[in-house]
């Protein structure tokens, strides 16, 4: 018997329909859940940029003038490698200064537009042996030949990463446990589905329908849920990046002014939530059509 595109239609919103209730409380659960999920990854993506000048264990920021002569600069270099208190260090190039420049600032346009790459610093970056150390070397560089400012910051850092991961591993859980109960929901929705219409599904398999012919539907129940929910999820995330860069903007500290979350970090996370949702919705009624659609 083939299968009709109409057919598969109108039985999966028939479906949908005779059991509205449930399949709404299933949406309800993927979206809240994926929400949860979409959220963790935004946090993540935004502390990871405005971070990233103290990734690798830098403790230390030592900025020169944008014309600072290289003389003065190799003299910062020679102190660096005669200090016991330093463990390592690295130079940052103006262009690459200027590069990281862009992307923490990708929320403040008019910004970028009055700075140019000239007048941006370049930098060493340093790791210490004992963070402690960073406020003391941090005041010797301060006040020398061609250093504009010194930066060490990296408690405060610190302590927004644990944070930031506490936040993200209690919203993962919670997730977690709402994606469950939305695949147990699903499974359910569809388990329902296919007793009420088991004389029915008797019936069409007498005249000589196909075991696909008879699933389809059903699956396209589920998996419609799981979507449905997605994409309410998705929505949310897009609120999410709204909220976040009015909170930003309007009450965020310094500490949180490279809190960015950008375009490619947004549509990252609506595929993610996408895919979660089509892949929950699937799974929930492929158990139920394999263990009580016998066909």
């Amino acid at each position: 018997m083939a299968i009709s595109v109409e057919y598969v239609v109108k039985e999966t919103a028939g479906n949908l329909w005779r059991n509205r209730l449930m399949s709404l409380a299933a949406v309800l659960t993927v979206a809240v859940s994926l929400s949860l999920v979409g959220a963790a990854l935004l946090i993540k993506q935004g502390v990871s940029t405005a971070t990233s000048q103290w990734q690798g264990g830098v403790q230390l920021l030592i900025f020169f003038n944008p014309n600072a002569p290289t003389s003065e600069k190799h003299s910062v270099e020679v102190q660096l490698k005669q200090m016991a208190e330093v463990k390592s260090f690295f130079y940052v190039d103006r262009a690459a200064s200027y590069k990281e420049f862009k992307r923490l600032m990708a929320n403040e346009p008019d910004l970028l537009n009055a700075v140019t790459q000239n007048q941006i610093p370049p930098s060493y970056r340093v790791v210490l042996k004992d963070p402690a150390e960073a406020p003391a070397l941090g005041k010797i560089f301060a006040g020398q030949p061609g250093v504009k400012t010194t930066e060490y910051n990296f408690g405060a850092i610190k302590t927004m990463l644990d944070l930031s991961s506490i936040a993200q591993a209690v919203i993962i859980a919670l997730a977690l446990v709402l994606l469950l109960s939305a695949t147990v929901l699903i499974f359910n929705v569809i388990r329902v589905g296919i007793f009420a219409r088991r004389r029915e599904v008797s019936v069409m398999k007498l005249v000589g329908a196909t075991n696909w012919f008879i699933r389809i539907p059903f699956m396209l129940e589920g998996l419609t849920q799981g979507l449905v929910g997605a994409v309410v999820a998705a929505a949310g995330v897009l609120g999410l990046q709204s909220l976040f860069n009015y909170a930003i903007n309007h009450f965020g500290v310094k500490l949180l002014s490279g809190f960015v979350i950008t375009s490619s970090d947004v549509i990252f996370t609506e595929i993610f939530v996408l895919a979660v949702g089509i892949v929950v919705g699937a799974g929930g009624s492929m158990i139920a059509v394999r263990r009580y659609l016998e066909v």
